[in-house]
């Protein structure tokens, strides 16, 4: 029986009381401070002074915990709430997922894989529909499902990139800037050689815009593209 069915354990009258939200909780903050890798039950457990035994009393495995956390990080996007108008209403969960996946960089290692079931997690996947199924150029449940597939890669593709910047910039102590201007003197000499032009086109004339920039343009354009009529 899934988690989200299995009825929690009765409390008991411990010296320190758990709860699935508790234990999630728990398992977040050592994530964000970690990363997934070093997430444990142990370590778990430890943080809150139990015994790891008793966390099997509420989920089973390492896999039903990642599901509490998803789903715990779906609550903090489902906050977004309806808006009267559905790019709005898109526009609203598109963003609170980009600041949890910021807020919580292992979230984005968890998208793209099998669908998350969670309660909350079908709550932001109905609000997405709902919202997209008002949208001008969707007429039909192919439509819907394109465009939820168009919308969905764009926002696991572009959180993924983000976060590993964010990463890399760590590890590395360089930023994106540094990282470009390192290589500024090879690009030109490349460039230079026109072999190239579409590409130098990019470079010398493209507008370079920061993170939360460049989302929001991609975003407007997949949004765009969904409001537009299909072509056959």
């Amino acid at each position: 029986m899934p988690v989200w069915e299995r009825p929690e354990p009765q409390p008991r009258a411990v010296a320190v009381p758990l709860s699935r939200a508790k234990i999630a909780a728990t398992a977040i903050r050592l994530a964000d401070a970690h990363g997934l890798d070093g997430l444990s039950v142990r370590k778990i457990a430890k943080e809150l002074g139990v015994g790891p035994m008793r966390l099997y009393d509420y989920v089973l495995n390492r896999s039903e915990l990642l599901d509490l956390m998803v789903d715990a990080v779906y609550a903090q996007i489902a906050e977004a709430g309806q808006h009267a108008q559905w790019r709005a209403t898109v526009l609203a969960i598109v963003h609170r997922t980009r600041d949890a996946a910021l807020a919580h960089e292992w979230f984005s290692d968890l998208l793209g894989g099998r669908p998350h079931l969670g309660p909350h997690a079908l709550a932001v996947g109905e609000s997405t529909a709902a919202a997209l199924s008002q949208a001008p150029g969707v007429r039909s449940i192919d439509d819907l499902q394109r465009a939820l597939g168009a919308l969905n890669a764009f926002i696991i593709g572009a959180l993924r990139r983000e976060v590993t910047e964010r990463r890399t910039t760590r590890s590395t102590g360089t930023d994106e800037a540094a990282f470009q201007a390192s290589l500024g003197p090879y690009l030109t000499r490349v460039l230079e050689t026109g072999r190239y032009p579409t590409v130098a086109r990019l470079v010398i004339e493209g507008a370079h815009l920061n993170a939360e920039e460049t989302f929001n343009h991609n975003l407007t354009t997949i949004l765009d593209g969904i409001t537009s009529h299909p072509h056959n």
